[in-house]
């Protein structure tokens, strides 16, 4: 129960920090970009979940510019370099691979000093990407009648307790207690309706909720060397400003258990409403809430491809060969047996004397 009160006053404090700096300058303006786009192909088999990026090499992705959240002005584009978005499908789970340029950075126990991730997808017909699903209701007022359709589903990583490579999110103490809390690392499965009105997942829908943290996934750095794998007593893990990329990998189940429009639901065939934030501690001072990158001012799609028929065609090739390959090696054993009889007939023949039947 203290472990569950650390939590959330973890989220209340990160929502207090989002209060107080996400009062925009002026009014919200955005021109989104039509060629923004995300694909998740059908690949089963294909990924391991440990933060390494070598079987997502061939994968393609699309490559974002960073600009702050509140003001995405090109001029404040993320000057340590661009976010890659990978993602593909098994036809069970979904995968995500972010890439991002960033000199090492690492404060054991302290999130705001290490980057940090997060992906949001809408859940409600009305949620929108500005203000976080755009329900108008303050604090007190903000349930799940009152911005009915504005739920949004958010994945949220930070770093400050992480092994790199190690796995993180749902896990068997947390989901136990009916939500989507982290208390091994900081992988937290929420939902909201608006910067000011968030919640772990079965937070706010009473203790029968059975609501889990359905994301796991890892964390790596490129400047990190070794592949044998850390232990917390190797913090910090590595050098401090050292050049390289973060790579973050993610998975969840297409569907889950939710019963309360907490979760969005991936149907293959069908676009989803997706975005990524990046927090870092810029020349060394910890971010805050409402300080971080955004892939774009409005939802990205994010398509979830069938089976091509390429694939079909592929597996029906290979399929066909193997099938080939063994009535090959049926019809050379075959034709051995067969010389081997012969040739055993021909040999008794030279051996028994002919009887002709009045005889017998």
């Amino acid at each position: 129960m203290l472990l569950l009160r650390v939590v959330l006053f973890g989220l209340i404090t990160f929502g207090t920090t989002r209060v107080r700096a996400h009062e925009e300058s002026g009014p919200w303006g955005c021109d989104p970009d039509p060629e923004k786009r995300v694909g998740a192909e059908f690949r089963p088999g294909l990924i391991t979940l440990d933060g390494h990026a070598d079987d997502w090499e061939d994968i393609d992705g699309f490559e974002f510019s960073l600009l702050p959240a509140l003001d995405p002005d090109q001029e404040n584009e993320f000057k340590g370099g661009k976010m890659t978005v990978k993602a593909l499908h098994d036809g069970k789970d979904v995968y995500f691979l972010l890439q991002v340029g960033g000199d090492y950075a690492y404060s054991k126990g302290d999130n705001s000093k290490c980057p940090s991730v997060a992906l949001m997808f809408g859940v409600g017909d009305s949620a929108s990407y500005h203000n976080m699903g755009g329900c108008k209701e303050s604090p007190q007022a903000c349930t799940s009648k009152s911005c009915r359709g504005h739920e949004v589903d958010i994945m949220h990583f930070s770093l400050g307790n992480a092994i790199p490579g190690r796995l993180y999110g749902g896990n068997p103490v947390d989901n136990k207690k009916g939500n989507g809390g982290d208390s091994f690392g900081h992988l937290v499965d929420l939902y909201a309706w608006n910067p000011h009105c968030r919640n772990l997942d079965g937070i706010k829908t009473g203790n029968d909720s059975g609501a889990q943290n359905d994301w796991k996934g890892a964390w790596w750095h490129s400047s990190l060397m070794t592949h044998t794998g850390f232990t917390e007593e190797d913090t910090p893990y590595g050098s401090s400003g050292q050049k390289g990329t973060y790579f973050f990998e993610f998975s969840r189940p297409l569907r889950t258990m939710d019963r309360f429009q907490q979760d969005v639901q991936f149907t293959i065939g069908q676009p989803s409403k997706f975005s990524a934030a990046f927090w870092y501690p810029v020349d060394g001072n910890p971010w805050h809430g409402s300080a971080h990158y955004s892939v774009g001012c409005d939802w990205v799609p994010l398509d979830m491809t069938p089976g091509s028929s390429a694939q079909t065609k592929l597996a029906s090739r290979n399929s066909s060969g193997i099938v080939s390959a063994f009535a090959l090696i049926v019809s050379v054993i075959s034709l051995c047996v067969s010389v081997f009889i012969g040739y055993a007939m021909t040999r008794n023949n030279n051996t028994v004397s002919f009887i002709p039947m009045d005889r017998l």
